[in-house]
C-alpha cells in the first residue's frame, strides 16, 4: 500500500502542482477527452490504496449541494419531515442551491464514519469525481478537488507526470 498523503498538507502540495496541471491540460486538451480509460483506472488503483477514512477531509470541508432526492433520502433515514431536515441541517447559498448549514457535515462522526452513509447526498456519492465520464470536462474541478482530496491530488499527479 502507497503512503497515504496527510490531507493538511494538500494545499501547499497542489498549489506547487497546479500550474504543471494546467499546463498539461493546455497542452493535451484534445488527447484528454479520450483518456477516460486511463484516468478511471487511476481512480481505481488509487482508492484502493487510499483509507477515506483516516481522512474525510471532504466531509470536513466541502459542503455537498444537495438535491430533492437527497433530502427524500435523508429525511426517511433520519425519521424527519422534510421540512425538519431543512430547518435542523439545510441552508439556501448564494447559488440558490441547498446545502448543509454548517462544515464540518453535521453526519460525520468522531470516526469518520458517515451515520448516513447509505443515504448520503448524491454529490457525495460521486465525489471525487475521478472515475466519472469525459474527465476532460471536470479536469478544472479536479485540480480544485486536489487541494481537498488526496486520491484527486494523485491521480493528476499521476497523469501529468
Amino acid at each position: 500500500m502507497n503512503k497515504q498523503i496527510d490531507y493538511k498538507l494538500l494545499p501547499a502540495l497542489a498549489a506547487k502542482s497546479e500550474p504543471d496541471w494546467k499546463r498539461f491540460l493546455v497542452k493535451n486538451k484534445k488527447k484528454l477527452e479520450g483518456m477516460d480509460v486511463q484516468v478511471h483506472a487511476l481512480h481505481d488503483k488509487i482508492s484502493e490504496q487510499t483509507d477515506c477514512l483516516a481522512c474525510a477531509n471532504c466531509c470536513r470541508s466541502l459542503g455537498p449541494r444537495i438535491i430533492d432526492k437527497d433530502l427524500e433520502r435523508m429525511a426517511k433515514v433520519l425519521r424527519l419531515k422534510t421540512t425538519d431536515v431543512i430547518a435542523k441541517y439545510l441552508r439556501i447559498d448564494e447559488d440558490g442551491d441547498m446545502v448543509f448549514q454548517s462544515m464540518p457535515c453535521p453526519f460525520l462522526g468522531a470516526d469518520n464514519y458517515c451515520s448516513i452513509y447509505e443515504s448520503r447526498p448524491k454529490a457525495c456519492r460521486e465525489y471525487p469525481h475521478t472515475d466519472r465520464k469525459r474527465f476532460y470536462q471536470i479536469f478544472n474541478l479536479s485540480v480544485k478537488n486536489a487541494y481537498t482530496c488526496p486520491i484527486v491530488y494523485k491521480v493528476l499527479d499521476s497523469l501529468t507526470k
